[in-house]
């Protein structure tokens, strides 16, 4: 096993793999920047590091200053999260030349997966379904113009190289191609060093499934099922539940098939995140992330496994610890992502002191936070102050485990969305499954004003009734 471990990265994520270290006996060491000199995952690891000013540029992006840590603490691993440096090639790729073992797969891997045009590429020749739309390397404008006439609109325009949704754009006519075209173009090169661009068919109404599976490097490869993340806002996932509801037994098996396929395909190693879009009983492959999953929480409440444990284990060579036939999945987990914005002020980020900062208790709910009472949260990263998991039998249980979870949060001193998140758990279109990836652009008002909304809606029924 490892002896010890760096995580390159902050918050929730770093105080959640430090938990697991701990527990094997794994020496941990933080990194953090001017602005979390006193976060809670500097306070939780048996060592931190100052790597740089709070510019994440400067810090949790640089690569050398991140490496120098390493090798002053002379620690055998370093883990990357997820965000910041996780899906980085030239990242992996020189912690492997500097002698450290990365907990993540293999640098030629998040490569080829980095750029949705050479993924897509590959996927296609393995039979794996994916959009209709233009995925080529020709990438001057004239051309992506013609492609977008071919295939008619509305299309969904994508970074090639991008990710978390940013940059994607629904094109609905003609008119909105060229600028659109120029602006993602600019957005590309400035986020991710490459203006490459995808062209797909745009569908309405898709789910977003997406399976977690494992590879170790002795040619194993199996899922540990599903997770539905249809419930988004701006492209941005805010509730994740596994297994995912209302897929039929045929379409979920088909499903699994498609992500081992592509993880035999790619040799994957250690945990990665297969996604697709659901279309009624037909999917599509989507992006594959080679990392650990925000929403890796809820698999691990309905298996009972612990992911970073098998992060771990894989990275320091060993097999995977279950077979495929081994996996059991019981009962049903929902979790919500706390973060420090205000939803009555179009989601601005709160940054500020957590005057207090209560999180919710019980039986059957877990919580990963990254902050408490008395943390600073800076302006200079994301959001997220945790996440609250619940667990059950059902899942009419667990959305209303955690919708009480969420009702019982206190959080003083910055706005927070933990009562956003309550009201969308119980909207009667996510409690009745007809949810999807558009779903909170095209019905705000059934989640922000959800009194207001019923009452709009029971009052244009006595209205069309009197009439």
């Amino acid at each position: 096993m490892i002896d010890s471990v760096l995580v390159a990265n902050r918050g929730e994520i770093a105080c959640r793999i430090f938990r697991t270290a701990r527990r094997l006996g794994i020496r941990t060491v933080a990194v953090y920047s001017d602005a979390d000199s006193s976060a809670k995952h500097v306070r939780e690891a048996d060592v931190a590091v100052r790597i740089g000013p709070a510019d994440a540029r400067e810090s949790y992006l640089n690569v050398s200053r991140i490496l120098a840590a390493a090798r002053a603490e002379q620690v055998q691993a370093i883990h990357p999260g997820y965000g910041f440096l996780s899906e980085n090639a030239q990242f992996a790729a020189a912690c492997a030349r500097a002698g450290f073992q990365v907990v993540g797969p293999k640098a030629e891997t998040v490569a080829v997966m980095g750029s949705k045009i050479a993924a897509k590429t590959r996927i296609l020749r393995i039979g794996v379904p994916i959009l209709p739309g233009y995925h080529g390397m020709q990438q001057d404008l004239a051309h992506l113009e013609l492609q977008a006439r071919t295939l008619g609109f509305p299309i969904m325009l994508k970074p090639a190289a991008g990710g978390g949704g940013k940059g994607m754009r629904v094109l609905r006519n003609e008119s909105e191609l060229q600028p659109a075209l120029q602006a993602a173009r600019r957005l590309a090169e400035n986020y991710f060093g490459d203006d490459g661009l995808l062209l797909e068919r745009y569908l309405p109404q898709p789910r977003h499934i997406e399976v977690q599976v494992f590879g170790d490097c002795h040619g194993g490869r199996v899922h540990i099922g599903d997770r539905d993340c249809s419930a988004q806002r701006r492209h941005q996932k805010v509730i994740e539940e596994a297994p995912a509801p209302g897929i039929s037994s045929e379409t979920r098996e088909r499903i699994y098939a498609a992500a081992l396929a592509v993880a035999r395909e790619f040799d994957y190693v250690n945990a990665g995140t297969v996604e697709f879009l659901v279309d009624g009983n037909d999917f599509y492959f989507m992006e594959m992330n080679t990392r650990l999953q925000v929403e890796h929480a809820v698999t691990e409440a309905i298996t009972g496994l612990d992911l970073v444990e098998w992060q771990l284990r894989v990275a320091a060579g060993e097999p995977l610890p279950l077979r495929q036939s081994e996996i059991r999945l019981h009962g049903h987990a929902i979790e919500a992502r706390v973060c420090a914005e205000d939803p009555q002020q179009n989601f601005m980020p709160s940054p500020g002191e957590l005057r207090l900062m209560k999180w919710p208790e019980g039986e059957h709910i877990r919580v990963d936070s990254g902050f408490d009472t008395g943390d600073v949260v800076p302006p200079n990263y994301d959001s997220l102050l945790g996440k609250v998991i619940a667990s059950a039998t059902s899942r009419s249980e667990a959305i209303g485990r955690l919708a009480q979870a969420l009702d019982d949060m206190v959080c003083e001193g910055v706005s927070c969305n933990h009562r956003w998140l309550a009201s969308v758990l119980r909207a009667p279109t996510f409690v009745q499954q007809r949810h999807h990836v558009a779903w909170l652009q095209e019905r705000a008002d059934e989640v922000l004003h959800p009194d207001e909304a019923a009452e709009g809606a029971a009052n244009a029924a006595g209205g069309e009734t009197a009439r």
